[in-house]
């Protein structure tokens, strides 16, 4: 993702963010249906189990994971695909404290059907997350309107600046978890229009954090200039 522009992608190749963590999500969606498939085999069918290998493992896995989300933990709020990953050790830490607790169950009780119970919990803790990764992604696979941005409100911001008669045209999105863009289309029968540009930026830098934008400034709107230049 972090390659440079070339001349094949000018949007450079931030979207392979967005695509992995798709792919992430949906990965961890089979994984959760697949933990409560076998839950429910398990539950018809119970199965005799270590309970001391099973300890041992889990107690292993643990700390991999807590390590894992250590190093993750930083960047999750940045970057979708880093979220992704976050989640996934998330829910294999998770999954450790379960077989941890389900072993230390089943060692001084003998109750197997535990391990079946916690495989369930899991399964059901993991798919809602899961979903809202999958959405985000796709949200920004279709160029929707990022999460943290109002589009009502930057258009209410747009029309209050001086000499801004309307607003059309306005479109915002993602490239990927941090590269917001925006296009927009302002009429200005009377006003500057050399000067509109650099202050619209401003304003929408200053007040969305979107330092990526295309602002075409017009004395009519494209509907009226189309008609105009039709009839002339």
């Amino acid at each position: 993702g972090k390659r440079v522009v070339d001349k094949k992608r000018t949007f450079g190749y931030f979207r392979f963010e967005i695509l992995s963590a798709a792919f992430n999500a949906i990965l961890l969606f089979a994984v959760a249906i697949y933990i409560l498939y076998e839950a429910w085999q398990r539950f018809k069918q119970p199965q005799t189990i270590d309970s001391v290998p099973m300890l041992v493992i889990a107690t292993f896995g643990l700390i991999v994971n807590l390590v894992s989300m250590r190093l993750l933990a930083s960047s999750k709020d940045g970057s979708l695909n880093v979220k992704g990953a976050y989640l996934e050790v998330w829910s294999d830490m998770l999954g450790s404290l379960g077989v941890i607790l389900g072993a230390v169950i089943i060692w001084s009780s003998g109750w197997t059907w535990v391990d079946s119970v916690l495989a369930v919990i899991i399964g059901f803790w993991v798919l809602p997350r899961t979903w809202t990764l999958l959405r985000d992604a796709i949200n920004i696979l279709l160029e929707g309107v990022p999460d943290d941005v109002d589009v009502a409100a930057v258009e209410k911001a747009l029309l209050s600046l001086p000499g801004v008669d309307s607003v059309h045209e306005l479109h915002v999105w993602a490239i990927s978890s941090a590269k917001v863009s925006l296009s927009v289309h302002l009429v200005s029968a009377s006003g500057d229009l050399e000067g509109l540009v650099p202050r619209t930026a401003q304003v929408i830098a200053d007040q969305f954090d979107i330092h990526h934008s295309t602002i075409q400034v017009e004395r009519l709107a494209c509907e009226q200039a189309s008609d105009a230049h039709r009839y002339q």
